[in-house]
């Protein structure tokens, strides 16, 4: 993204009903993060005229369109896994800043725990056994797999250790007892996380995310609308995307996720450093997945993620709060889940987290954020920073 620093801001926000969610349908999330994110910024829809969305039906975002009620002239269907959300919001910035719309809505929706519950889909993590990923299938070369392999590479490479990986997912737990609206809020210790069943090593249960239902929604807006909403605005000042692999024989370095690339993009175009943030959301479907991304994005040298984490870093109260609803290890991971953590980001910015509200030392909210989701298993990554100046 360039040229649209302080051109476009996000003023409403919304997740729809999270967690156990076993009555609704995917639409109905979507509709209802949709009319709350509205109602939050005090506009109506017909200020819409610009639309993202991915992972619902043969035509998405124009099947999510209709059933909003929406006719855009602007649309955005990109899906690379957990970074769509960061990766659409810098595609949306871009098209409000050159004037293709003024206000994009993105809007998620998922029932993925109902409909395994009702036993309407299974579970599967194989993706397929077409194109490249025909050569690694026929192994059983599940998504987590692969996640736990690089993991276990990061361990072998910087002496990484299973108790570091097992403070990410207790200080995620301890950032979810503060907000109501997580899964999951009950503490958790690093002898939980190291004794509970395998699932593939060297990921045990409570170093994987939860699985729940739930939808989100974010409206980003010209400048121009900025005075006609009701919200106080938080602005995208720089955002970046990558893509790095998808068969993992390709991946250069397991030890390196494509917000290498990303995070600097963003960080430059933003004009703002890794030591200026206040906050960060990063996309957490396994602990090693925060810890490297912090690596990445330039909090800590790469190597030291593992040192990075422990003594409470990533708490609310820590060096840098990561996270702070309680990020998908505990709070809610309904699938893609890059959305959420734009929705907590500006939460925080605008200081209306309620009781996992962030404070500066001067008791005011923080000024800037970093959100960043990866997708796939790093194949892909998008980071927007977004501050409230």
């Amino acid at each position: 993204m360039t040229g649209s620093q302080h051109k476009v801001a996000i003023t409403g926000i919304a997740l729809s009903d999270c967690g156990r969610v076993d009555e609704a349908t995917p639409y109905a999330l979507h509709a209802q993060a949709a009319r709350r994110a509205l109602a939050d910024a005090g506009l109506t829809p017909d200020v819409i005229d610009g639309v993202a969305s991915a992972g619902l039906g043969t035509l998405a975002p124009v099947e999510v369109a209709e059933y909003l009620g929406l006719k855009p002239r602007w649309v955005d269907s990109t899906s690379v896994g957990g970074s769509t959300w960061e990766v659409m919001a810098a595609h949306a910035a871009d098209a409000i800043a050159a004037g293709h719309a003024r206000a994009v809505l993105l809007v998620y929706g998922s029932t993925a725990r109902a409909d395994i519950k009702a036993k309407r889909r299974t579970s599967n993590l194989s993706f397929g056994a077409r194109g490249p990923l025909q050569f690694e299938v026929p192994y059983g070369h599940t998504l987590i797999a692969k996640y736990a392999m690089a993991a276990r590479r990061h361990m072998h490479q910087y002496g990484t250790t299973l108790d570091q990986l097992a403070q990410v997912a207790v200080q995620a737990r301890q950032n979810a007892a503060a907000n109501p609206d997580a899964m999951f809020r009950d503490p958790v210790t690093v002898d939980d996380v190291l004794g509970g069943p395998m699932i593939a090593d060297p990921f045990t249960k409570l170093h994987c995310c939860i699985r729940s239902d739930g939808g989100a929604a974010v409206l980003m807006v010209a400048a121009d609308l900025v005075p006609d909403c009701a919200t106080s605005p938080v602005w995208v000042l720089g955002s970046g995307e990558h893509v790095s692999h998808t068969t993992m024989s390709e991946w250069d370095d397991f030890t390196v996720s494509p917000a290498a690339v990303s995070g600097r993009l963003a960080f430059e175009r933003a004009g703002v450093s890794p030591a200026e943030i206040d906050i960060a959301e990063i996309y957490d479907a396994f602990t090693y997945m925060t810890l490297v991304t912090l690596e990445d994005l330039g909090f800590c040298a790469k190597g030291e993620g593992g040192a990075f984490v422990e003594k409470g870093r990533l708490l609310r109260d820590g060096e840098l709060p990561t996270n702070t609803d309680g990020g998908g290890l505990s709070a809610q991971h309904p699938g893609m889940r890059g959305l959420f953590l734009l929705v907590e980001a500006v939460r925080q910015l605008r200081g209306t987290a309620g009781g996992h509200q962030v404070r500066r030392a001067d008791g005011s909210p923080p000024a800037l954020a970093v959100a960043s989701g990866t997708g796939g298993w790093f194949c892909s990554s998008g980071t927007v920073v977004l501050g409230r100046e």
